[in-house]
């Protein structure tokens, strides 16, 4: 019998370099605060949805991840599901919870998320980033990057980085790209990271909790022209978690503030050449979210959207319906999008003020919008009343559009 899919509870660590923390440690700290902020209690739980990266990179623990991380919590002897899905792979591992509760094979879930980026070896963190592409055609990947450049009509500025962040120079060809269509510009760009950074000075759990002013984000080193450093996500460390129970458990639970998944929907990118031969991913994945959810762009309260790098956000409001597609920038400088606006974005600061361990973004998303639609953000909390809200997370790179994307839509149910 299927059954609606609710969230009871979050938690999540803050986001930094925990070089002194273990994988352990820091799902236990985010499982804490999700199973206390549910009321519920270990014993509980059906089942566990593990989501993670890069952990075999950094220390050869493959396979069994999930089971690894939680024996210490004393969470073996339940179903315990690994994910990995590039930057997405706690949006996947919702996703998948959420079907499982839906189908009536499990009641309670508890969905993790965690990884820890920094290290003292600079080189592995790099590697953490371009195990997201196709090695079989990584040379193939840049230097379609290269000939789509050459064709855009944009000036290039002398001593220009493009290639020192193979991960960055994605992000920088599809910046070139917007830039030469739409008019879209750098300062555009940097007026993301402030808004941004100024959400995440509200964010205790963030990664950057100082402001920045646009002369700082245009001025600092340049990635990829025309990403400069602050543009770009930081790499750290962190976890996160979510409790997701069906209508059936829901209905036994005193005082929850219960957020109902509307909809979820996930797919994989395509292998395109070109930016106009088909729809982007965020645009056919939100069609489906879309008619899951029976609402449209217009219905959407607040957003939580994937910005790896400042043009992230320009490209998925667009991508997302929210603005026509050219007019990412200009929604940005229009105050739109900030906590007073009218459709606030990245309120939580974004993976570029939040931070962006791998393996935990996407239930970082989750969490922040969870906590807005609860009316518990303390001092970011946005003024409007939000009762439909979006989330957005990519992951991995095929060409020139993410490998694989989540989408969810959630509605506050109390």
């Amino acid at each position: 019998m299927n059954s609606g899919v609710n969230i009871v509870g979050v938690g999540m660590t803050h986001f930094t370099v925990h070089l002194d923390k273990t994988y352990h440690q820091l799902c236990a700290m985010a499982i804490d605060e999700a199973l206390e902020n549910a009321g519920i209690n270990k014993a509980q739980l059906e089942s566990v949805f593990f989501a993670n990266s890069a952990w075999g990179i950094f220390e050869d623990q493959h396979t069994i991840r999930g089971q690894c991380a939680l024996r210490p919590y004393g969470l073996l002897g339940v179903p315990i599901i690994n994910v990995e899905n590039a930057c997405s792979s706690a949006s996947t591992a919702l996703y998948t919870a959420n079907m499982a509760i839906k189908s009536g094979e499990f009641d309670v879930a508890l969905v993790v998320g965690v990884e820890k980026l920094a290290s003292m070896d600079k080189q592995k963190s790099i590697e953490a980033f371009t195990s997201g592409f196709d090695r079989t055609c990584l040379q193939e990947t840049f230097d379609l990057y290269d000939s789509l450049s050459a064709s855009f009509n944009i000036p290039m500025p002398a001593g220009d980085d493009k290639g020192k962040s193979k991960a960055m120079e994605t992000y920088g060809v599809m910046s070139r790209w917007h830039m030469s269509r739409f008019g879209t510009t750098q300062e555009q760009l940097a007026k993301v990271v402030v808004k941004n950074r100024q959400n995440g000075a509200l964010n205790p759990k963030a990664h950057w909790q100082t402001p920045v002013s646009l002369e700082e984000v245009m001025n600092d080193r340049l990635i990829s022209y025309p990403i400069t450093r602050p543009m770009c996500a930081p790499i750290g460390d962190g976890a996160a978690a979510a409790v997701v129970v069906s209508d059936r458990f829901l209905a036994k639970m005193d005082a929850a503030k219960p957020i109902k998944i509307r909809a979820m929907a996930h797919t994989s990118g395509k292998a395109k050449k070109t930016f106009e031969e088909e729809p982007d991913i965020a645009e056919r994945l939100s069609k489906i979210a879309y008619e899951k959810a029976g609402l449209g762009p217009k219905d959407i309260d607040i957003a939580e959207v994937h910005d790896a790098s400042a043009y992230g956000e320009i490209h998925q409001v667009e991508a997302l319906g929210f603005v026509p597609e050219g007019e990412g920038g200009a929604f940005i400088e229009s105050g739109k999008s900030a906590l007073s606006g009218e459709l606030p974005i990245n309120t939580s600061g974004g993976l570029i003020s939040r931070g962006h361990p791998v393996g935990a973004s996407g239930l970082a998303q989750i969490y922040e919008l969870v906590t807005q639609l609860r009316g518990e953000a303390g001092a970011r909390q946005v003024k409007k009343d939000c009762k439909i809200a979006l989330a957005e997370n990519g992951g991995g790179i095929l060409t020139i559009e993410e490998a694989s994307m989540t989408i969810s839509i959630l509605e506050k149910a109390f």
